[in-house]
């Protein structure tokens, strides 16, 4: 759904019918598609040069910084477990060529990609909206809940998301907030790291372990979201209000109701992604105001097209579903 979309036959139709719609969208969403297909590789090349035409200097930033936080980590943890006196100068000294290595794992450079898009979004309704970043009316809810596992989820979740806005904008993140999946594709990249030298595999090794045990005890922000996400039961449609929700809670509330991972939820919110957005909220069963408020929020000058709540949830949630981008998380 691009700006001209909201111009076309089927957006200014008030009669669209359910058909006309979805191939609208289903055409949209191709396009929307090949921007996501050429994303990883065009960051990669960013990362390793200097040309930031493509995507902000910010957004570049932090995502090199937060690679690089994990490197020094990582190498850090093999320095402690060989015995190095200084690990943390050592780690800093040695680390420059594992976050090379970290930046060619595609899934986790996605991962840590859309993070910083997620805090540049918070700044933005923060800024337009005043949207708070880390204390919002539902999390309030959850905080006051009668169920106190909950309540002490939430005030975790209170927490994480503080720490969550002043990493990103140090461009770091611990390597226990990664999934757990890329985690061990990190673990897998401190192996590949240290090659076939005896003292680094042995040290890489030891470390591991200890890094494991640290996830394994850890609850992450994501985790506190998706737990407290599940945890509302059937009004977890509450999550899909930005105001009401803030951005993390919705964009966990949107991933968990459309059955999409985070990241593409994260992603549905830029300008290139605005018809996955559109069958997003519609799989998520939200109903046309929904819609236009989200919409709202997030492209103001951007029409919703007529017709689209005649869009059944169950189609939309098949045509995300039948995307590259989708099938492969």
């Amino acid at each position: 759904m691009t700006a001209s979309a909201g111009t076309s036959s089927a957006g200014t139709d008030p009669e669209a019918r359910p058909g006309a719609i979805e191939a609208l969208l289903g055409q949209d969403l191709f396009h929307a598609d090949q921007a996501m297909l050429h994303m990883g590789p065009i960051l990669r090349h960013l990362l390793q040069n200097d040309d930031r035409s493509i995507f902000s200097d910010e957004i570049i930033a932090r995502v090199r910084g937060m690679l690089a936080d994990v490197a020094r980590q990582l190498v850090q943890a093999m320095g402690e477990a060989a015995g190095h006196a200084d690990a943390a100068a050592w780690a800093r000294e040695a680390g420059p060529g594992l976050a090379e290595m970290l930046a060619a794992r595609q899934p986790l450079l996605h991962h840590l990609h859309m993070l910083a898009v997620e805090w540049q979004l918070t700044e933005k309704l923060q800024g337009r909206l005043a949207i708070d970043p880390v204390l919002t009316p539902l999390l309030q809810d959850v905080i006051a809940s009668p169920d106190p596992d909950l309540a002490a989820r939430g005030m975790n979740l209170l927490a994480a998301q503080a720490r969550f806005g002043q990493q990103v904008r140090r461009m770091q993140i611990p390597l226990a907030e990664l999934p757990t999946r890329l985690h061990e594709i990190a673990l897998a990249a401190m192996q590949d790291y240290v090659g076939e030298d005896a003292a680094g595999k042995a040290a890489a090794e030891m470390s591991e372990i200890t890094l494991r045990q640290r996830r394994s005890v850890a609850a992450s922000r994501v985790d506190l979201l998706d737990h407290i996400v599940s945890a509302l039961g059937s009004e977890r449609s509450a999550t899909l209000q930005f105001d009401h929700a803030g951005v993390a809670l919705f964009l966990s509330g949107l991933a968990a109701n459309a059955g999409i991972a985070r990241e593409t939820a994260i992603m549905c919110t830029t300008e290139s992604q605005m018809p996955r957005l559109a069958l997003s909220l519609v799989a998520a069963h939200v109903q046309r105001e929904g819609v236009v408020a989200t919409f709202s929020a997030l492209h103001p000058d951007i029409a919703v097209p007529a017709g689209i709540e005649r869009l059944d949830p169950a189609r939309a949630a098949v045509l995300l579903a039948s995307t590259p981008m989708d099938a492969q998380d």
